[in-house]
Order: C-alpha cells, then sequence, then structure tokens
C-alpha cells in the first residue's frame, strides 16, 4: 500500500499560545495529576526519568506502573477524547476528556483508581507554574478545547518522531524519548559519561534538589517545548555544564539561535513548520547543537556515537 503523501503544512500544524492557552494550561495540570501518580508508584530511576510520560498513536501515556502483584496504565486518548485506566486484571475505567476543573478532574482520577483497588496519595501542589493551586482547590482552570487537544498531540507525534531518529545516532547512554509533564515538553538527553559539577540550582519553581538528580552527570539535551507567556513552541538544545564557548558556536539552520534569557539554543517551530523539508531542518539543528557541546566538552565522539547499519 502506497504511503499517504501529506505537505508539511498538513502535519506541522499551526498552534499559537494565545489561541489555545487556556486549554494548555488546563492540560498542563491534567497531565502533572497524571504523571505525579506514576512518580508516586513506579520505581525510582535515575534523573527523575520514572515520572515522565510516553507520546502513543493516540495521546500520552505513564507507560505500566507496578502496585503490587498487578499492574496498571494510565492514558489519555486525544482522539476519542477519553482518560483510560487499564490494569493488568483486565480491569478497564474511562473518564471523560472534557470541559471539567482541575479539581474535578483530580478527584475523579483519584477515586476511580480507589474504586478499582489504587489507592494513591501526591503531593497536590503543581510544579514549575507560576502562582501554583493545589489540585483539590483548583476551579479555575477547566477548558479543554477539542481540536487544540488533538493538535498538542499531533504536534507530539511529530516531535517525538524527530527526536527518536536522532536518538538512534547514539550508543552512549541515553534517555528515552519523554515528556516532562512539569515543564510540559518532549525530551531526550545524551551524556558523556563523566559525572557533572554539582548544579547550582535556582531553577523558577523547581527544587534544587530535583536539580540536581537530573543534571548528575555532563549532558547534551535537546527536545520541543509548546511555549508559554510571549514564547511560541520551539525546538531547543542545551548543555550541561555549558562548555566555554557554546553559546557563539555557530549552528544549523540560519534560523536557530542562542537564547541569553533561555540559556539554549532555540529553533522556532514556526520556521520547521514553513520550511519546505521540517523533518531535514529540525534533524540539523539537533546534531549541531550537539557537536557544539561534544566537540567543546571533548566528548569521546568515537566511542559514543553510532551508525546504524542499514541492509
Amino acid at each position: 500500500m502506497a504511503t499517504p503523501h501529506h505537505s508539511p503544512t498538513d502535519i506541522w500544524l499551526p498552534l499559537p499560545v494565545a489561541v489555545w492557552r487556556d486549554t494548555y494550561e488546563t492540560l498542563h495540570l491534567w497531565t502533572q495529576i497524571v504523571g505525579k501518580i506514576r512518580l508516586a508508584l513506579a520505581p525510582k530511576i535515575n534523573h527523575w526519568w520514572h515520572s515522565t510520560l510516553y507520546v502513543t498513536p493516540r495521546g500520552l501515556t505513564t507507560s505500566t506502573i507496578p502496585y503490587g502483584t498487578r499492574n496498571f496504565q494510565i492514558t489519555f486518548n486525544f482522539l476519542l477524547h477519553q482518560l483510560l485506566i487499564e490494569t493488568s486484571d483486565g480491569t478497564v475505567r474511562i473518564i471523560e476528556l472534557t470541559q471539567r476543573s482541575v479539581s474535578n478532574f483530580y478527584q475523579t482520577v483519584i477515586n476511580t483508581l480507589k474504586e478499582i483497588g489504587i489507592e494513591v496519595r501526591i503531593w497536590t501542589m503543581p510544579q514549575e507554574v507560576v502562582d501554583p493551586i493545589p489540585f483539590e482547590q483548583d476551579e479555575k482552570h477547566s477548558t479543554y478545547n477539542r481540536e487544540y487537544a488533538q493538535r498538542f498531540w499531533q504536534i507530539l507525534v511529530q516531535a517525538e518522531r524527530i527526536l527518536t531518529r536522532f536518538r538512534s545516532s547514539y550508543v552512549g547512554k541515553c534517555s528515552p524519548v519523554h515528556f516532562f509533564w512539569g515543564s510540559f515538553d518532549l525530551a531526550v538527553t545524551r551524556f558523556s559519561g563523566q559525572p557533572a559539577p554539582k548544579h547550582p540550582g535556582g531553577v523558577p519553581n523547581m527544587a534544587d534538589w530535583v536539580t540536581r538528580e537530573a543534571y548528575s552527570h555532563e549532558v547534551s539535551s535537546c527536545g520541543f517545548w509548546f511555549g508559554g507567556g510571549s514564547v511560541e513552541a520551539l525546538f531547543y538544545a542545551y548543555a550541561y555544564p555549558e562548555p566555554e564557548g557554546f553559546k557563539d558556536y555557530s549552528i544549523q539552520p540560519h534560523s536557530a539561535f542562542y537564547s541569553l534569557d533561555m540559556k539554549e539554543f532555540i529553533l522556532p517551530y514556526e520556521a520547521v513548520r514553513q520550511a519546505n523539508d521540517p523533518d531535514a531542518m529540525a534533524l540539523v539543528f539537533l546534531q549541531s547543537a550537539y557537536e557544539a557541546v561534544a566537540n567543546l566538552a571533548q566528548w569521546d565522539r568515537t566511542a559514543l556515537e553510532y551508525n546504524p547499519v542499514v541492509s
């Protein structure tokens, strides 16, 4: 069967922050509730990898979470607009994704889990947001626009596809391509294999001990963020520790630049969306930003990089 042809603008959809801000803020908090459930119950894995969500062909999932001798997973389905809870003993529960407050969503999810024998307590204060409201008290955020929720997921599908392709050329320690619900971004992180100096902390709305666990070793990290405030969606790339000369390193494409405010290279999503070959533009950006880190910090690229054999 022939692969359907799509133009770049068919699959790289527009989603300006101002247009979907209310849905964005609500979804951000809903994903935090689900992510914190995984964080509370899953075995701890380095760099908080046990807390993240993953892109699926229909939305976002926790993947499998152990609970006693059972396991379960929670999945956002942005095609059917449902939150699906499935357990290893065949139990299935569905919660509709619709106009509902964060408080209502939180209570509904926690009560549904309790009904099927899964007891969980989470810290109900949101992370990495300005003026946080405890989940059980938040009646402010309640917007769910189906079209914008689907666009959010469809953009994630494209970004995840690109980041996974980029990840494939590295044989050193590397994170999965995963969705961090705190910062509401998709990320993949490469490691040099060397320990990093103690992180100074000071990341807004994040505890220093959380940051220090995340950056215990040298990294080159990149991903896709949906933006916020006056900042539109973008691909990003940064290093910790940032090697000398990093911000002045010449990277591609020409529309990419180093943000002194964000302390990372960024490539505006709109530039990718409007490109004749969005995949190529994004991959060139990711590779050149990685090379900036690896070359300046003298990573052992021969040992760490990998070219898959294609038969």
